[in-house]
Parts: structure tokens; C-alpha cells; sequence
């Protein structure tokens, strides 16, 4: 949980309840990020106007399609083999994550096909900003360049909802359709076909574009409802709101996460108020932190295939940029107590692994790292030439054999706070 790559405060991880606004609206891949057109800054305007324009003979309100994306979300014909639905990934119980300790979820035309990258839970999104190769914080006078930030994915290069909205109706790895136009077909055939032309129009099938827009509207939408994506109904929003306390652990845990010369969370994971908003637990930047890599995953049996983030091989406009290879969107942190699969290549599977991991990454790297020649192979899962855009701000860059950032008492405190992030309406472990 360190700084982002030039040791700079945090950005922007705030954001309370927001209106229901067309530019705001936000859908995470359902199972595993696969590659949109990149459209330049130019166009991307033009696309979101387009998208947004009224194209119906009826104009939908807000919370009849928040009604039809709910019944979409959970719907299985949105996928080829009839069997998998956005909530099969995204399981409400589990704060629209993945109900289970996967690294990567099956999918596919039989359900069998596993992905590159864990899946996200689907909650807090609402306030993620477009993704900008330079960002320039209002909070920092001096202006310094922050670097890479916003954006959908684990590699941010989703730039626009419905673009997002899109990948896993379409990806071989998730619900494996030909294409968007082959799912409205289906639906226009299926058992809310009535549904569509009730709150869009009789006509609303008629052309395959239109019926596409309908439908990731509606699914957009949905993700926009406060109960169900953003409740803000943890323990520590309580805390927060000035409704309840938090135990001595907690407190202490949260302390330790706020301490830069602690566990230096805070410094990418914003745990405070501002301007009366809501923390994200997130600043929307990238980091390279060298996590260790995947071998249960299919496609690191290929000993070249690497997952570089920002630099590809997923995203495929920024490959010319070596200073990016490693390079992930900071998520955020809310019901992460829940997740059994952590990091980008879901290599951790308890919060214990992940923190014992961020305080002796560097002290103890032979705990973490396999070993070639006799020396242990830190940051395996990048290329030797990229390896020097891991991060080191603390609580890394310790030196080896030196003590842990945290203890492991400091350690169960930090854990027990972040209990305290959990939704009351998830499934707890």
C-alpha cells in the first residue's frame, strides 16, 4: 500500500454518493479484461455523445432501467452457453465479487476457459475518472506531474462505460459471444425481449445498434443504484458519519495504516473525509509493486508471457512506454476483508499473505521469490528490464534481513480495521 510511483501524497480517492449522471456511469468487466479499440482523445467526446444521445422512440427513465439492468445483470442468456450471467462473477453476497478463491474465473462457451486477471468487485465505482497518461492533483501547489491515472480495469484503458460494458459479453474467456449484436439477437428472442420494448419503444429492436445502446445503458445503470453499488454502510462509515467507535485494535490498525513511516497505506489509499465525501480508499493511480508471479495461472505456463499492466500486452496503446511496464490501478479497498484472490494475478488469497507480503517483500524476499543459481528472483513476474519500475517507497525498500515495517501483532490491527470496511449487507468470512 505504498506511495504512487513518484513518492507523491495520494490523489483523488474520494467521492460520495453522485448524481445520476450519463458521464459518470460505470460497468466493470464481469471475468477477465479483454482489449477495446483505443480511441483517441479526439474521438472519445464524439463516442460518449453519440452513445448518450436519445435514440428511442421512448424515453426510459432512470429507474426503469435501473429495473431491466437488474434483471440483466442476473440474466444467463447474455451469454453464449446459456449458463453464466454478470452475477456469476460478480456475486452480490460477496460485494459484486467473486464468490470464491480463485485466482481467475472460468468462462467461455463452456464455462472452462480461464482468464489473465482476478476479477474486481464491481462496488465503489462510481467516481473512477477517465484514464489520463499525466495527471496534475489541485491539492499539490507545485505542480508536479502525478503520472497515469483513472480509468476502468486493472490497467485502466477503458475510457468509456459502454466501451467497458462491452468486453465481457464479447471475450472468449467470459461469455464468449461473436459480438454485442449476436446478444441482442438472443434477447430480442428471449423472455425480455417485452421488458426492452416496454421502457425503450416497439421499435427499439429494430436496428442491432440501437438495441446494443439499450442494453449497456440499462446495465450502466443499474450499477448506478446507491443500494445496491455504493451503500457506504460499513462499520467505518458509521465510524466516520460519528455513529459508532472502533475497538482499540481497530484504532490502532488504522493508525498504522495512515502512518507514512508505518504502513504508509493512506498514501494510495485515502482513509479520511474530504470535503465531506465519502473515502474510495483508492487514488485512482497506478503502481508497480512487483508482486510475485502466478504459475497456477494457464497462460504463465508460456515462460514469456508476461501481464505488464499499463505497457500491455492486454492494453495495447501505451507498449511503447517501458516506464509503465508493471504497472497497475490502485484498487480500492472497501469489503476487502471478503475477497479471496488478491492483486491483479489473484497470487494472495488472505489478508495475512497480502500484508505479510507489502512488509518483508524486501526484508525477506526469499519467502516470496523462487530462487535461480542461488539467488533469489525478485519481481518474477516482470521482464529483468522492467524490474526497476517497481516501487520502494515504504513500507518497502527496506533493507534485507532488516525487521518488518510491521509486527505481527501491528499486523492482525491493521487487518482488524479493514474488517471494518466491510458492507453490512455482505457475506462474511
Amino acid at each position: 500500500m505504498p506511495t504512487d510511483r513518484k513518492g507523491r501524497p495520494g490523489r483523488r480517492g474520494w467521492g460520495g454518493p453522485t448524481a445520476l449522471l450519463a458521464a459518470g456511469l460505470t460497468f466493470s468487466a464481469a471475468c477477465r479484461d479483454q482489449p477495446p479499440p483505443v480511441p483517441t482523445p479526439a474521438t472519445q467526446s464524439a463516442t460518449a455523445k453519440s452513445f448518450y444521445a436519445d435514440h428511442f422512440s421512448r424515453r426510459a427513465t432512470a429507474a426503469e432501467m435501473t429495473v431491466l439492468g437488474r434483471e440483466l445483470f442476473f440474466a444467463p442468456q447474455l451469454s453464449l452457453s446459456g449458463r453464466m450471467s454478470c452475477a456469476t462473477c460478480h456475486d452480490p453476497a460477496f460485494a459484486y465479487g467473486p464468490p470464491n478463491d480463485r485466482a481467475t474465473q472460468l468462462g467461455g462457451p463452456d464455462l472452462g476457459s480461464a482468464g489473465l486477471r482476478a476479477v474486481p468487485s464491481l462496488r465503489y465505482l462510481q467516481t473512477v475518472p477517465a484514464f489520463e497518461e499525466h495527471h496534475f492533483d489541485e491539492a499539490i501547489e507545485d505542480g508536479t506531474d502525478q503520472g497515469p491515472s483513472g480509468g476502468h480495469t486493472w490497467d485502466g484503458r477503458a475510457n468509456t462505460t459502454h466501451d467497458q460494458a462491452r468486453l465481457p459479453l464479447t471475450s472468449p474467456f467470459e461469455m464468449a459471444n461473436p459480438s454485442v449484436e449476436a446478444v441482442v439477437a438472443r434477447l430480442e428472442k428471449g423472455p425480455l425481449a417485452a421488458r426492452f420494448r416496454a421502457v425503450f419503444g416497439d421499435d427499439v429492436f429494430a436496428e442491432p445498434a440501437r438495441a446494443v445502446t439499450a442494453l449497456l445503458k440499462c446495465l450502466e445503470i443499474f450499477q448506478q443504484s446507491p443500494q445496491d453499488f455504493y451503500p457506504y454502510s460499513s462499520r467505518y462509515d458509521a465510524y466516520l458519519r460519528g455513529q459508532a467507535g472502533l475497538t482499540p485494535a481497530e484504532q490502532h490498525g488504522l493508525a498504522l495504516f495512515d502512518d507514512p513511516k508505518k504502513g504508509n497505506c493512506a498514501s494510495c489509499h485515502p482513509s479520511q473525509l474530504r470535503k465531506g465525501a465519502f473515502p474510495q480508499f483508492t487514488d485512482f493511480g497506478f503502481n508497480a509493486i512487483g508482486v510475485p508471479r502466478n504459475r497456477a495461472l494457464p497462460a504463465n505456463q508460456d515462460p514469456g508471457h508476461f501481464d505488464m499492466g499499463l505497457c500491455g500486452p492486454v492494453r495495447i496503446d501505451l507498449t511503447d512506454h517501458p516506464a509503465y511496464c508493471g504497472f497497475f490501478r490502485v484498487p480500492g479497498l472497501r469489503n476487502t476483508a471478503v475477497r479471496r484472490a488478491f492483486f491483479h494475478n489473484g497470487v494472495f488469497h488472505t489478508l495475512e499473505q497480502v500484508m505479510d507480503f507489502y512488509v518483508a517483500r524486501d526484508t525477506n524476499a526469499g519467502k516470496f521469490y523462487p530462487r535461480r543459481q542461488g539467488q533469489v528472483d525478485a519481481f518474477d513476474d516482470l521482464p529483468a528490464e522492467h524490474r526497476k519500475n517497481v516501487n520502494h517507497d515504504p513500507p518497502f525498500g527496506r533493507q534485507a534481513g532488516a525487521p518488518a515495517a510491521l509486527t505481527k501483532g501491528e499486523i492482525r490491527d491493521v487487518i482488524a480495521f479493514l474488517n471494518t470496511l466491510t458492507d453490512a449487507d455482505v457475506k462474511r468470512r
